[in-house]
């Protein structure tokens, strides 16, 4: 990479950098400089998400082009979890060193359908090289919906019902290459409910680690029921195999990138009909299963989805 790195960056500036719709896009100044300049009258949020080859992708199983896609949409996803408007991005690689070019430019190429899909202006980032694996950090900047407050995970109330976007469990079949962020799902669901919107996230961790994270910053806890959960699981968790049961890949496997929200009751029914209430929101705090109706055999669930290592 390192002897094609000028042709790279001349790549990268005529791709990105020359649109001639720039300042409708709020970019006065794009790729090509030291920085990139922005223009906006509102607040904004910004969100980094950092992918390693052997942790959150396999290179020598997974295409630049999945990669890049990937590297992309978990920012989007965390864009959708507070139901605001991506607006640019950029993108800083730890290339390894024997990458060509034509490896590095389908990491742009896979992102582009998404950056286009949600309007986010690639503007800038770095790029080097080491002799070790890949490594793709994301930074996403967003602003808020005209009218729409940013969603947050710490407004959930008792008596809340807990709902989710989709289907949970078995990502590792490939979904969580190909999944798609609820950017869309998320402004619809922020317009609709308004102020009933109380608290929201993305699950990228796991069920069981995020709604507990969701009941702590609320100082709640959450009822999860089996029998609801049972029929959000998707088909790859269905037909996984393996020492979990159904349940536990629901719980946690990680990676579904669907949207966990809590509302009052009445309003769950306007919200989408895609959206299946899964628990609701207890004064007992912790995270909790239930099978059936009966409160008697409810039990805690342990967060067992995915936590990075730490010393």
């Amino acid at each position: 990479m390192a002897s094609g790195e000028r042709a790279f960056v001349s790549w990268l500036t005529r791709r990105y950098g020359a649109a001639k719709d720039l300042r409708r896009a709020g970019i006065e100044l794009g790729i090509g400089d030291d920085m990139a300049l922005l223009r906006t009258d509102r607040r904004i949020l910004v969100t980094s998400d950092m992918l390693m080859d052997g942790v959150d992708f396999d290179a020598s199983l997974h295409t630049p082009k999945q990669i890049g896609r990937k590297a992309l949409a978990v920012c989007l996803s965390d864009c959708a979890a507070m139901a605001v408007r991506p607006r640019w991005a950029v993108v800083s690689l730890a290339l390894p060193k024997l990458w060509s070019v034509a490896k590095v430019k389908g990491l742009y190429l896979g992102m582009e359908p998404l950056a286009k899909k949600y309007d986010c202006r690639i503007v800038g980032g770095d790029t080097n090289s080491w002799g070790h694996p890949l490594v793709i950090d994301v930074t996403v900047i967003a602003e808020p919906w005209p009218g729409i407050e940013p969603g947050r995970r710490d407004g959930m109330r008792v008596g809340d019902v807990i709902c989710v976007t989709g289907a949970l469990g078995g990502s590792i079949a490939e979904h969580h290459l190909t999944f798609e962020p609820r950017v869309n799902e998320a402004h619809r669901l922020a317009k609709r409910l308004g102020r009933n919107l109380h608290a929201m996230m993305d699950l990228s961790d796991g069920l069981s680690i995020d709604a507990a994270r969701m009941a702590e910053a609320s100082g709640c806890g959450i009822e999860l029921n089996e029998d609801a959960l049972i029929q959000v699981a998707s088909r790859a968790a269905k037909s996984a195999r393996g020492k979990r049961t159904l349940i536990e890949h629901i719980l946690h496997d990680g990676e579904d990138f669907e949207l966990l929200f809590a509302c009052p009751p009445s309003a769950a029914k306007t919200a989408t009909p895609k959206c299946h209430v899964i628990g609701r929101a207890i004064e007992k705090k912790g995270l909790w299963l239930v099978r059936g109706d009966s409160r008697l055999r409810r039990q805690p669930i342990k967060s067992l989805g995915w936590q990075h290592a730490m010393g």
